[in-house]
């Protein structure tokens, strides 16, 4: 499974066998501000542990029980296959959009990084 594979609901089963490190993430994951996003290379960074791809394999296997919404790509683009569940949460959020150009595929906005993006302002290990 990718890190754009759909971020499925826990299943019931995983919650008392979540690993460690999976928990970790998704603790992150929920400590992200509606209408804010951190990078899957963040997420791993403010663990100090694992990467971007390891992230994303956690919040494709166990996302849904969070917002995973606001984990994202750094590149601003919508979750690949569930982009229009994402855009109703962003929308819905206030978090910063790229409106598309016309000539853009689906016309579908990016995240603006620069303004979405969450410093970690609040968190006790804080996040530069």
């Amino acid at each position: 499974m990718s890190e754009q594979s759909l971020p499925g609901d826990a299943h019931p089963a995983y919650a008392d066998a979540l690993p460690e490190y999976a928990e970790r993430v998704l603790e992150v994951a929920e400590s992200v501000p509606p209408g804010r996003v951190l990078t899957y290379g963040d997420v791993a960074e403010w663990l100090q542990e694992g990467g971007p791809r390891q992230v994303g394999r956690v919040m494709a296997l166990y996302g849904g029980a969070v917002p995973w919404w606001r984990v994202v790509r750094a590149d601003g683009v919508l979750l690949p296959g569930h982009e229009l569940r994402a855009l109703a949460h962003y929308r819905e959020e206030g978090t910063p959009l790229k409106e598309a150009g016309r000539a853009a595929e689906g016309h579908l906005p990016r995240l603006d990084m620069r303004r979405a993006r969450w410093d970690g302002g609040g968190h006790a290990q804080g996040h530069t």
